[in-house]
């Protein structure tokens, strides 16, 4: 295994770890599998060398990461705000895991920049604020959050196996972060892959409970997706819109969209694609996946608000939906996607 970290930076870790009393645990809004995965995965070690320790999400996760054990000990904003608040207040000891700055928290970000609290950050993402942090553990080539987490876990112990639950957790954000291995994936990971399932994991079953446990209203609204998708062939480009009403009429629910944003990639010739959802907070989400050199990254941070990775962002307009897609159409031609192949 290569060491990503030096052994000083794990040995600021452990000190930080000896000297807290009160650990919490917290990941981005919207939280995706290797969110959740990582912190389930991170808090489950700890207990493991004799740490307690509380997760913190600012609101709801997908049903289908709802098998994952450990999942229904995690505190919501949402719906436990004064909880939350009071378990960040008594901590000594944050671990932010997969997002690069407390902003990617909206309000409890905002929270937590009033607590005198040690933070430590653990992510993959382009654009560390670290002024935000006490400590980072942050690679942005690794595939994943749950890898940086394994490999963490790896230094500190100094061997190769965990428990099938931290295994379990880790595998599970790992493969929904590579699209079911499908990118970002090293040979160093798929020997992770191999650790893990030495374990004991029902890969099986890990795959099924989160690829083939959706609603029918989720099945019946990609099948709406895929018949309202814009094809931009000149541009390399496909997007899909979605208005509050359209994902009204499907009972949407958190993580029904998930991997509709790379169906229009499956395009002879498409390298862009963008879903646009109107939210109910008022603005606009984007996810943006391209394929090749194209940067959605960069996209996202100079267009909308955002970023994340080369081939994987997001990001957020404060316009109506419709102009959003107005102006992302005209700084296409700006943009030469595919200009190398054209």
């Amino acid at each position: 295994m290569i060491k990503l970290f030096s052994d000083t930076k794990i040995a600021e870790l452990l000190g930080l770890l000896n000297a807290s009393k009160k650990i919490a645990i917290v990941t981005h809004v919207n939280p995706d599998g290797d969110a959740i995965g990582s912190v389930i995965g991170w808090s489950n070690f700890l207990r493991t060398i004799g740490f307690h320790s509380v997760i913190i999400v600012p609101n709801h996760f997908p049903d289908f990461l709802k098998w994952i054990n450990g999942t229904e000990n995690i505190y919501v904003g949402f719906n436990q705000k004064d909880t939350c608040a009071r378990l960040l207040r008594e901590a000594d000891l944050l671990f932010c895991l997969d997002f690069n700055k407390l902003s990617r928290l909206d309000a409890m970000g905002e929270y937590i920049m009033t607590l005198d609290i040690k933070k430590v950050l653990i992510d993959h993402h382009i654009g560390v604020e670290e002024k935000d942090f006490n400590l980072t553990f942050s690679k942005t080539p690794i595939s994943s959050t749950c890898e940086i987490v394994y490999r963490i876990i790896w230094q500190i112990t100094k061997k190769k196996h965990v428990s099938p639950q931290i295994a379990e957790a880790l595998y599970a954000g790992i493969m929904t972060d590579t699209g079911a291995f499908t990118h970002s994936c090293s040979s160093e990971l798929f020997r992770i892959v191999a650790d893990l399932m030495e374990c004991g994991i029902d890969r099986e079953k890990i795959h099924s409970a989160v690829y083939n446990s959706f609603s029918v209203n989720r099945m019946r609204l990609m099948g709406y997706c895929i018949t309202k998708m814009e094809v931009l062939p000149e541009y390399h480009t496909a997007y899909i819109m979605l208005t509050k009403e359209e994902l009204e009429r499907f009972e949407f629910e958190p993580g029904d969209t998930e991997g509709f944003v790379n169906i229009p990639l499956s395009i002879n010739g498409i390298i862009l694609s963008v879903l646009f959802t109107e939210s109910k907070e008022g603005y606009i989400k984007l996810s943006l996946r391209s394929v090749g050199d194209f940067s959605v990254d960069e996209m996202a941070r100079k267009y909308f608000n955002g970023g994340g990775h080369r081939n994987a962002s997001g990001g957020k307009s404060f316009v109506s939906l419709n102009e959003t897609v107005m102006f992302f159409k005209k700084i296409l031609g700006e943009l030469k996607i595919g200009s190398e192949i054209s």
